[in-house]
């Protein structure tokens, strides 16, 4: 590349701040669905990875696993490919209980070698030898995949940044992840400044914080009695909660980017809270304070697969009205919020996937700022799976990337086309791009992340596992491999950083918080965890020093478009393989034997 002929210039940190606002005004998250870095991307090439070093320096790379008779055996990492399943592969557990169970942490420090016992100890019963479905779920952790069977994502990677020491914030559930993209946080501050909204010390099931699992969100429940502008939920989990009142969260009260975005007009726009006195209980002076501090609002939207009416509406039989049924109620992290659901300015900032592609392919976007795109259990492309038996079964038709009910292809497909429909669009000049993951799903992942804070519990909170992370822009570096050290807070960071946000570990109500923490708990890292917390990146270094300077040319559109004809025809899609995607998988560069269990099952 031009920019890789020529000497980059040094800037300074205010001089790279200063261009990148001068550059970048539209920040997009795609925001996938449980997949560790190992699982995607273990044997990119320079990536740390799972063949980087020798087995023995590797953390967890020889794992026991109890067969079914009992006898102990070793597992170890193996590649899987469209031959073997791997587009479509059954949910390890990722609980917070289990998850930390996985990881093992031992004086402190995490040795991240239980995930197949752990899970195959999941599916069995207490005192019984393991099933074999019990022991396939526990061979399916060691599982990883690369570009024959994810060629889009691989080629962003190849061409673009991709970063390597991205942990997930919280160890824990989907939910968790889906709150820290916007908060940095889970409810660590809320549950400091209300101890008695701790979660039980049960490993944080049902309702409580910090929150820890999938509980879905108080608004649009059956115990939300909004009467106008009620937000939506999936029946299915209306259902779930005649018979379980645990499935709901708590109304949450803590800071995120959704307030901080309307800077100077954070007053005006609270106003328009139906019940302020709780729903702005815990950010009354985080108010007064971006008010003072001035500066004009900043657009921000979330995006999600089956909000509202979507083009596959009506399709499925389940439901009478057909509507919501793609919706993944417990992934919508605005949704928590009683100042975003039941502020109707607050609330007119969600819409459904469909709106996005809309709004993007008309230029009418509201203008400059931040937004989230996510899927979900249907695929707006109603493309069905190239395996003939999922297919007849309507089975794995989501695209939010998620275990069990996605199809990797499909997944990957919808993260082309959004990248395809930016960079078709007079927005690509002005943007940045993240693709992320909200957490690991519980697969094996090597790396040992930080321990940074703890639960009511005293039990690790942060951080998880390692997820994978990709940042597309006009001004990125190519074929680049970011180490720097974060978590799901360096969005939030880099969100921060773009539009000159007042950090939220900043604000006044979360500085009280974390003086409680400390006082009261122990507790050295309270969060929000944009700043104040050390090793967390602001994905800064993935820009081009030489393009923000204008030195080499910002990157085309075309340089990160896919074809049409690839994004909407899977067949051809699987038929890419890694060598289109442009990087040798290290395994098969270095010639290491390939061991597919005999028993292996994608779908135990």
């Amino acid at each position: 590349t031009q920019s890789n002929r020529i000497q980059v210039p040094r800037l300074s940190q205010s001089a790279l701040v200063s261009l990148l606002r001068k550059k970048i005004k539209y920040l997009f998250v795609i925001y996938q669905e449980n997949r560790s870095f190992d699982s995607y991307f273990g044997t990119f090439p320079g990536a740390e990875g799972l063949y980087s070093h020798p087995p023995s320096k590797t953390p967890g790379f020889y794992q026991k696993l109890e067969d079914v008779s009992g006898k102990i055996i070793i597992v170890h990492p193996y590649r899987i490919g469209p031959n073997d399943g791997a587009y479509d592969l059954g949910s390890v557990g990722h609980s917070h209980p289990l998850t930390l169970r996985k990881m093992d942490i031992v004086r402190g420090k995490a040795q991240m070698d239980r995930f197949a016992l752990a899970e195959e100890a999941d599916h069995t019963r207490k005192g019984e030898l393991p099933t074999l479905r019990a022991m396939q779920y526990g061979e399916l952790e060691m599982a990883h995949e690369d570009g024959d069977t994810i060629p889009f994502l691989w080629r962003y990677a190849s061409r673009f940044v991709l970063c390597d020491h991205i942990f997930e914030e919280m160890a824990a559930d989907s939910t968790p992840g889906n709150l820290c993209i916007i908060g940095a946080q889970s409810g660590i501050t809320q549950w400091l400044l209300h101890p008695d909204e701790a979660f039980k010390k049960n490993g944080g099931g049902g309702p409580g914080l910090p929150v820890v699992n999938d509980s879905n969100p108080y608004w649009g429940s059956l115990f939300d009695n909004t009467i106008s502008g009620k937000m939506p939920y999936n029946p299915n989990d209306l259902r779930k909660q005649n018979i379980n009142q645990n499935s709901v969260q708590r109304n949450l009260t803590y800071a995120t980017l959704m307030l901080s975005l309307n800077r100077g007009d954070t007053k005006s726009v609270a106003r328009k809270d139906r019940d302020p006195g709780e729903d702005l209980r815990d950010t009354r002076s985080d108010i007064a304070s971006l008010t003072r501090t001035g500066g004009r609002a900043w657009n921000w939207g979330w995006y999600q697969e089956g909000f509202n009416a979507e083009p596959t509406d009506g399709k499925d039989p389940v439901d009478a009205d057909g509507l919501h049924l793609s919706y993944v109620t417990h992934h919508n992290g605005p949704q928590y919020f009683g100042y975003i659901a039941n502020n109707p300015r607050m609330a007119a900032h969600l819409h459904g996937l469909n709106d996005f592609f809309q709004s993007v392919q008309n230029r009418r976007l509201p203008g400059p700022g931040l937004y989230y795109i996510k899927g979900g259990k249907r695929n707006l492309m109603n493309l069905t799976p190239i395996n003939p038996i999922l297919r007849k079964e309507n089975r794995f038709l989501g695209d939010d990337d998620h275990p069990g009910d996605s199809d990797s292809l499909i997944s990957e497909s919808l993260v082309a086309r959004t990248v395809n429909v930016i960079a078709d669009s007079p927005y690509w000049k002005k943007c940045a791009i993240v693709i992320t993951w909200d957490d690991s799903e519980g697969d094996y992942d090597h790396a040992p992340p930080p321990i940074r804070t703890f639960g009511p519990d005293g039990k690790p909170l942060s951080d998880g596992p390692r997820i994978p992370l990709l940042v597309i822009s006009p001004y990125a570096r190519t074929h680049a491999i970011l180490h720097d050290q974060g978590d799901t807070a360096s969005v939030v960071k880099l969100a921060d950083t773009l539009f000159a946000l007042t950090p939220l570990a900043d604000l006044p109500d979360e500085r009280k918080a974390r003086a409680i923490g400390k006082k009261e708990f122990d507790l050295q890292n309270g969060g929000p965890f944009d700043d104040v917390t050390s090793g967390v990146t602001d994905l800064l270094g993935a820009f081009d020093p030489a393009r923000l300077a204008g030195q080499a040319e910002p990157l085309p559109a075309s340089y990160a478009m896919i074809p049409d004809k690839l994004v909407n025809n899977l067949e051809m899609q699987a038929n890419l393989g890694w060598r289109w995607a442009g990087s040798e998988p290290t395994d098969i560069r270095l010639g290491i034997k390939n061991d597919i269990p005999p028993q292996f099952n994608p779908r135990p």
